[in-house]
């Protein structure tokens, strides 16, 4: 049986599109008013990360994380904190991420080794034997920490970019309709202009090391896939 997913697409209605309505649209004294919205929009993610992990019964650092950005916007919108903080908590997050996979180079397990390098998918005892064959495991090991340095630098990539947007976008007091409003505003914005071109970042990286595998093995790509029998 196949192992069921969380959907990207409730994944982006939860996180990101009902939370911005509700900040943009809710925040005003006639609807929920600003303390109201923010809870309301901020109790979506938190409601739908701790549903899916008892449906799928999966969590990790990064959804820590997320949960954490997520008690951080709240925390310094309902405490009134100086708006300067939200760029720095959106810095933060993708920062940290950055720097953990950047420390992972250093160890047994990079993270790009255990998310694509893996028997899950494809068949590393063939790729191994024909690494050792043709003397390139030195080649691909060089491949493969240069591509975690540039996973790292997606990460950073994010986090420059999380603060020049919550430094242009958001700009009123906190706790205020205005700043809720820009909150919603920079979730919006941020999906696009952050999260896609990270993604798309990553899938290079991803296409690289698929290359490397074809170059240095010499193998088809129906071989190097690990396919049930």
């Amino acid at each position: 049986m196949a192992e069921k997913k969380a959907s990207p697409l409730n994944d982006l209605i939860f996180n990101v599109i009902v939370p911005s309505v509700v900040l943009m649209k809710l925040s005003g004294d006639e609807y929920l008013g600003s303390v109201g919205a923010l809870l309301v929009a901020l109790a979506f993610p938190v409601l739908f990360g701790g549903y899916e992990l008892i449906k799928y019964k999966k969590f990790n650092f990064i959804s820590l994380l997320g949960f954490v950005s997520v008690l951080m916007t709240g925390g310094i919108g309902l405490l009134e904190l100086d708006a300067k903080w939200l760029a720095v908590k959106e810095a933060l997050i993708p920062g940290l991420i950055g720097l953990g996979v950047f420390i992972s180079t250093f160890t047994k397990y990079p993270v790009v080794s255990k998310m694509l390098i893996n028997d899950t998918v494809l068949n590393m005892a063939l790729i191994n034997e024909k690494l050792q064959e043709f003397n390139k495991k030195a080649d691909f090991d060089r491949s493969l920490v240069f591509a975690n340095y540039l996973f790292a630098g997606t990460f950073v990539f994010s986090s420059v970019m999380n603060y020049v947007l919550a430094k242009v976008i958001v700009t009123s007091p906190s706790g205020s309709q205005a700043f809720n409003e820009e909150l919603g505003r920079l979730t919006l914005v941020s999906y696009p202009m952050i999260a896609i071109p990270s993604m798309v970042m990553m899938m290079g990286i991803f296409y690289y090391m698929w290359r490397q595998i074809r170059q240095m093995t010499q193998l088809e790509t129906a071989q190097i896939l690990k396919t049930e029998k």
